[in-house]
């Protein structure tokens, strides 16, 4: 009696088509992904092992371990966490919910967007400059995390803007109704319901950070160091620095040993962001809206 028309069957089919579409080009995304995964595992999966995960490089690097560069770069990554997200939340606070939209806000949002455009050399050269050289920090981890930080800032502003005008403004009324200031408001509503947002910036700064190399190379990270970093003011070595290093510089390096630092490379970034991934799920199911 309810039979499909010709019209419903021709929406089916376009239906089906284009889901057959988007299935395909997620496909081609995952693709790439799922290859070098593999190549990886294949290539350089028999090297690893707990000594060359902490054990120093020996024999000029053709040998050993790799873990004061993998300690560096826990080291850059923390750092640089610790200094660009409370800057980056504070700045998209003060665009979102306190700055008026007149001419000094749109510059200052061109500025994150040209920022976040520049070169990673263009901020190494900035690194040198400023951290280095001007305030004197020297070649250190506070001169590369600084140069990182100043690199990925732009995401977690943008991100964490997003995330905050992403919380319904009916929340803030209700919270500016029942007497409580714009800050109380903020902090008590509108950062908690954003926090997972918050995490997606977080999560792209820090695979951003983990690869870097052109920002280290001139401000921090070393080709090689006998002692481990005692403070930020050391120098370091760094994953990234270390597997071009290995790949590019080092004479005799066995075929396995760069394969096998790239997968612990992606592997360290794979894991940080699946904890905070986690964590975000996590608060996203709290929501209650």
């Amino acid at each position: 009696m309810f039979a499909a028309t010709e019209l419903n069957q021709k929406n089916q089919r376009t239906e089906k088509l284009v889901r057959l579409l988007f299935i395909l080009m997620a496909s081609l995304l995952i693709l790439p992904v799922l290859i070098i995964l593999g190549t990886l595992i294949y290539k350089g999966g028999g090297i690893i092992s707990i000594d060359f995960l902490f054990t120093d490089p020996t024999n000029g690097m053709t040998e050993g371990g790799i873990f004061p560069a993998l300690l560096g770069t826990i080291w850059l990554v923390a750092v640089a966490l610790v200094i660009s997200v409370p800057l980056g939340i504070a700045a998209a606070i003060y665009l979102s919910e306190y700055a008026p939209d007149n001419w000094l806000t749109r510059l200052i949002n061109l500025a994150i967007i040209n920022l976040a455009g520049v070169p990673s050399i263009v901020h190494a050269l900035f690194g040198v400059g400023a951290f280095v050289v001007f305030l004197e920090f020297g070649t250190s981890i506070l001169s590369a995390s600084l140069t990182l930080a100043i690199m990925t800032l732009p995401v977690v502003i943008v991100s964490t803007r997003e995330s905050l005008q992403a919380v319904p403004h009916s929340f803030r009324e209700a919270c500016w109704n029942m007497g409580a200031t714009r800050w109380q408001t903020i902090r008590r509503v509108v950062l908690p319901n954003a926090v997972s947002g918050i995490l997606t910036g977080i999560i792209l700064e820090v695979s951003r950070t983990a690869g870097e190399t052109a920002p280290i190379m001139f401000t921090g990270a070393v080709f090689f160091s006998p002692f481990l970093p005692q403070g930020i003011m050391d120098q370091t070595m760094a994953m990234s620095l270390h597997l071009f290093v290995v790949s590019t510089q080092v004479p005799g390096v066995p075929e396995n040993l760069p394969y096998g630092v790239a997968l612990v490379l992606i592997g360290m970034v794979l894991l940080m962001n699946s904890i905070s991934i986690a964590f975000r799920m996590h608060l996203r199911g709290k929501k209650k809206w």
